[in-house]
Parts: structure tokens; sequence; C-alpha cells
């Protein structure tokens, strides 16, 4: 998803990515062609236009979802400043831990013990790569055989492709991140803004989202209130003395100013280079294009994620984690 395309294209983007969601890709899709509503948003700044985040402020004021589009549409048209609120003073700090099934077979190729460090950490309940089971469904010559790793619940995910699917779980000595605005797994406010951020229908994710505010507050991760464009280095120093440092991220760069996309890109190389730490990444295809230019070709209205190692691409992924397709 691009969160700084112009409105109706915003929102058309959307649509293509949320197709599991078919009360949020109707809206969306909606939205793109109402002029009233996009006139409404487009007095939002700019990284406050996303969809994401404007269905999710509706849907804390009441909006019914699964629910008509109406019910959308009068609630922003007639806003009494509650909801315009909610979107200007929230985020879309949504930890899909759906995504560690995509993230694992990355990162479980370091030596360990590792030391995570997760770039706009949120709460950071993807900093549990060990705690969480994996039921990696396999594709092609193998269809029908599915491996399984860890305790339950598994984390359900669709392979296709040689991905190197760990036999282990991953030792993991650390567990750290940089965000904005970190959240507290104890502060069942932010928590219950997470469990909001979840699209309508997913019930499965929802289930997910509360099992990993369980881990996370049995064993707080380390999550610093920073700018990641400042903080990783000292952050990334940190944990070394416990590890391999690995520094990950899952939809957070897209988030960026498209600037600061580049710093970040340059400054996460520079750490590679020297060692320090190596790096995973999973964004929308437009993100990274230094990433996405190393693999295949991706036609232009196929939506996916793209893995990437050490700023090499490997997989496309689905967003919430659901399959992966190794290409390396």
């Amino acid at each position: 998803m691009e969160p700084y395309l112009e409105v109706a294209a915003s929102y058309r983007d959307f649509a293509a990515y949320a197709g599991d969601s078919p009360t949020l890709r109707a809206w969306a899709l909606a939205v793109a062609e109402d002029e009233e509503l996009i006139a409404w948003i487009g007095t939002l700044p700019p990284i406050k236009q996303q969809p994401n985040l404007v269905f999710a402020a509706a849907r804390w004021h009441g909006v019914p979802a699964p629910g008509p589009y109406d019910g959308l549409r009068d609630a922003l048209l007639n806003d009494d400043g509650r909801v315009r609120t909610t979107i200007l003073t929230r985020a879309t700090q949504t930890n899909e831990v759906g995504r560690l099934a995509t993230l694992l077979p990355a990162i479980a190729g370091f030596p360990g013990p590792l030391a995570l460090v997760e770039v706009g950490a949120s709460a950071g309940l993807c900093l549990y790569p060990d705690r969480w089971g994996y039921a990696w469904e396999l594709a092609g010559s193998a269809a029908g055989r599915t491996v399984t790793l860890g305790p339950e619940p598994r984390l359900p995910c669709r392979v296709s492709g040689p991905a190197p699917l760990p036999t282990g779980l991953p030792e993991v000595a650390f567990r750290g991140g940089i965000d904005l605005n970190p959240l507290d797994v104890t502060d069942h406010d932010a928590m219950a803004w997470l469990t909001t951020l979840v699209w309508p229908e997913q019930e499965e994710r929802r289930r997910r989202l509360r099992h990993g505010i369980e881990l996370a507050r049995a064993d707080p991760p380390a999550i610093r209130a920073g700018n990641l464009l400042t903080g990783l280095p000292d952050l990334v120093e940190e944990a070394s003395a416990y590890g391999t440092v690995v520094v990950f991220h899952s939809a957070v760069i897209a988030y960026l100013e498209p600037e600061d996309r580049v710093r970040f890109d340059a400054l996460i190389r520079g750490l590679v280079a020297d060692g320090a730490c190596h790096w995973v990444s999973n964004e929308g295809k437009q993100v990274l294009p230094s990433v996405t230019l190393t693999g295949p070709p991706i036609a232009s209205d196929h939506p996916t994620f793209v893995l990437g190692v050490d700023g090499r691409m490997v997989a496309r992924t689905h967003g919430h984690g659901r399959s992966l397709t190794w290409t390396a």
C-alpha cells in the first residue's frame, strides 16, 4: 500500500490489497468515486489520509463493519470533530504477527543467538518468532504437505518455491525496537486501538493479536521512543552485545516521507556494509525500489509485498503473512 498517492489513487491501491476484507475493499472503491468524501479526506495531512487509519477511526466511533458504505460516509461528512481528532492523534501501528510466518525463513538463516531489532515496532508483538508455531503449506510438487514447527497456535502460510524453511525455532537473546510512538502492551486503550485496526471480517487475526499481546506482556520487549533515522545506530550497537543483530521491519517504511525512505535505505545499507547488522525488509513492492529491482519483475497490477535480505529481494509475500513465494 502506498500512503502518499493522491486520495482517489491511494484508496484504489488499498482496495487492491484489501481483498481479505470485502467491507474495506468496498468502502475504499466507493471512496475513490465519491468527490465529496475525497474532498473531506483531502483536508487531512497527507500521512493521515491513509484508508486503514480513516476506516479504523470511523469504526472506533461506532461505524458498523461489516456494514454499508453509507454508514461510513455519514460518519465522516457529519463528523462533530471526534473522528477527525482520532485520525490526527492515532496511527496505523498494526502489529500483524501473521507476518512472522514469512519473516522467519529469512531471520532464521542467520547464526544465533539473535538480537532482534524491529523498526517501527509498535507494541513489539513481532519480536517473538521463537514463541509461535508455524504451519507452512507447500505448493508445487510437494502440494498437500504441510511443514509444522513449534507449539500451537501455529501461523498458517502457503509456500511456493525453494524457501529455506527452518527446522528449529531461533534462539533470541535480545528483543528491541524503535518507534515514534511505542505502544505499551499493558495499556488497554492502546491494545483496543490495535484490535480496531484488524480488518472487520478477520476474527482469526484478532485471536492472533490477543495471543501476541499475552506473550509480550509476559516478557516485555525493549522498545525505544525515537526516530528510526537517528536512533537506529545506537540501538544496533546496544543489541550487538547479545548476538547476531538482525534489523527487520514489515509495512513500516511506506509511512515515511519519500525522501526519508531514501535516507533509511542509505542508513541501513551502511550498517550492513559495516558488519553491524543484517537487514530483513518486508514492504510493498514500490516502497524500497532498490530491493525490489534486484528480483524478478513484478506486474504493476499485482499486489504484493517484497521480502528482502541484506538489500536483495528473496521472495514475494502476502501483506498479512498468508503466502510466501520464494524467488531467490
